[in-house]
Protein backbone atom coordinates (compact mmCIF):
# COMPACT_ATOMS: atom_id res chain seq x y z
CA UNK A 1 0.00 0.00 0.00
CA UNK A 2 1.57 3.34 -0.85
CA UNK A 3 0.90 6.20 1.55
CA UNK A 4 1.37 9.74 0.68
CA UNK A 5 2.28 12.06 3.89
CA UNK A 6 2.03 15.56 3.22
CA UNK A 7 3.63 18.39 6.06
CA UNK A 8 4.47 22.13 5.86
CA UNK A 9 1.26 23.85 5.83
CA UNK A 10 0.16 26.67 7.81
CA UNK A 11 -1.19 30.46 7.95
CA UNK A 12 1.18 33.01 6.22
CA UNK A 13 0.22 36.36 5.55
CA UNK A 14 0.25 37.65 1.94
CA UNK A 15 3.54 37.96 0.36
CA UNK A 16 5.45 34.96 2.01
CA UNK A 17 6.31 31.89 1.60
CA UNK A 18 5.66 28.02 2.71
CA UNK A 19 7.48 24.82 1.48
CA UNK A 20 4.88 21.69 1.66
CA UNK A 21 6.58 18.54 1.74
CA UNK A 22 5.04 14.86 1.05
CA UNK A 23 7.09 11.81 1.46
CA UNK A 24 6.04 8.48 -0.41
CA UNK A 25 6.12 5.13 1.41
CA UNK A 26 7.31 3.23 -1.73
CA UNK A 27 10.46 1.48 -3.23
CA UNK A 28 9.66 2.54 -6.92
CA UNK A 29 8.90 6.43 -5.75
CA UNK A 30 11.27 6.94 -9.11
CA UNK A 31 8.81 5.67 -11.66
CA UNK A 32 6.01 7.96 -9.81
CA UNK A 33 4.81 11.06 -11.81
CA UNK A 34 4.29 13.60 -8.48
CA UNK A 35 1.66 16.42 -8.96
CA UNK A 36 0.29 18.88 -6.50
CA UNK A 37 -3.47 20.16 -6.09
CA UNK A 38 -5.19 21.98 -4.46
CA UNK A 39 -8.91 22.20 -4.00
CA UNK A 40 -10.10 25.78 -2.32
CA UNK A 41 -13.74 26.07 -0.15
CA UNK A 42 -16.51 25.21 -2.70
CA UNK A 43 -14.10 25.35 -5.68
CA UNK A 44 -13.38 21.78 -7.55
CA UNK A 45 -9.67 20.06 -7.22
CA UNK A 46 -6.89 22.22 -9.05
CA UNK A 47 -4.14 20.68 -10.48
CA UNK A 48 -1.26 23.29 -9.28
CA UNK A 49 2.19 21.88 -10.15
CA UNK A 50 3.72 18.04 -11.83
CA UNK A 51 6.81 16.84 -12.14
CA UNK A 52 7.52 13.76 -13.94
CA UNK A 53 9.40 10.95 -13.04
CA UNK A 54 12.13 12.07 -15.45
CA UNK A 55 12.05 15.70 -13.92
CA UNK A 56 10.19 17.42 -16.28
CA UNK A 57 8.18 20.33 -14.46
CA UNK A 58 4.64 21.98 -15.23
CA UNK A 59 2.68 24.60 -13.73
CA UNK A 60 -0.81 26.04 -13.17
CA UNK A 61 -0.53 29.71 -15.12
CA UNK A 62 -1.67 31.17 -11.75
CA UNK A 63 1.45 29.82 -9.88
CA UNK A 64 4.08 29.89 -12.69
CA UNK A 65 7.22 32.06 -11.56
CA UNK A 66 6.33 31.63 -7.75
CA UNK A 67 5.48 27.93 -6.87
CA UNK A 68 8.87 25.92 -7.88
CA UNK A 69 8.15 22.00 -7.43
CA UNK A 70 11.19 19.63 -7.12
CA UNK A 71 11.74 15.71 -6.25
CA UNK A 72 14.27 14.16 -4.63
CA UNK A 73 14.19 10.06 -5.49
CA UNK A 74 16.48 8.99 -2.59
CA UNK A 75 14.57 10.39 0.20
CA UNK A 76 11.11 9.70 -1.82
CA UNK A 77 9.70 13.14 -1.43
CA UNK A 78 8.40 15.66 -3.56
CA UNK A 79 8.07 19.27 -2.54
CA UNK A 80 6.56 22.42 -3.09
CA UNK A 81 8.24 25.80 -2.69
CA UNK A 82 5.38 28.19 -2.35
CA UNK A 83 6.82 32.31 -3.21
CA UNK A 84 4.78 35.35 -3.17
CA UNK A 85 1.75 33.90 -1.41
CA UNK A 86 -1.53 35.41 -2.34
CA UNK A 87 -4.81 34.91 -0.33
CA UNK A 88 -6.03 33.37 -3.21
CA UNK A 89 -3.57 30.62 -3.07
CA UNK A 90 -5.65 29.71 0.06
CA UNK A 91 -6.30 25.84 0.20
CA UNK A 92 -6.04 22.41 0.94
CA UNK A 93 -2.99 20.84 -0.97
CA UNK A 94 -3.16 17.46 -1.90
CA UNK A 95 -0.10 15.26 -3.44
CA UNK A 96 -0.01 12.69 -5.63
CA UNK A 97 1.93 10.07 -7.35
CA UNK A 98 0.27 8.27 -10.53
CA UNK A 99 1.47 6.06 -12.67
CA UNK A 100 -0.66 5.18 -16.16
CA UNK A 101 -2.42 2.70 -14.06
CA UNK A 102 -3.27 4.24 -10.35
CA UNK A 103 -3.22 7.49 -8.52
CA UNK A 104 -2.41 7.62 -4.91
CA UNK A 105 -2.89 10.54 -2.65
CA UNK A 106 -2.34 12.36 0.37
CA UNK A 107 -4.87 13.47 3.03
CA UNK A 108 -3.52 16.80 2.78
CA UNK A 109 -2.26 19.92 4.14
CA UNK A 110 -3.55 23.29 4.87
CA UNK A 111 -2.99 26.54 3.22
CA UNK A 112 -4.17 29.49 4.57
CA UNK A 113 -2.86 33.06 3.14
CA UNK A 114 -4.34 35.97 5.29
CA UNK A 115 -3.39 39.06 7.03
Amino acid sequence: QVQLVESGGGLVQPGGSLRLSCVVSTNIFSFFNMDWYRQAPGKQRELVAAITSGGSTNYADSVKGRFTIARDNAKKTVSLQMNSLKPEDTAVYYCSAATKATKYWGQGTQVTVSS
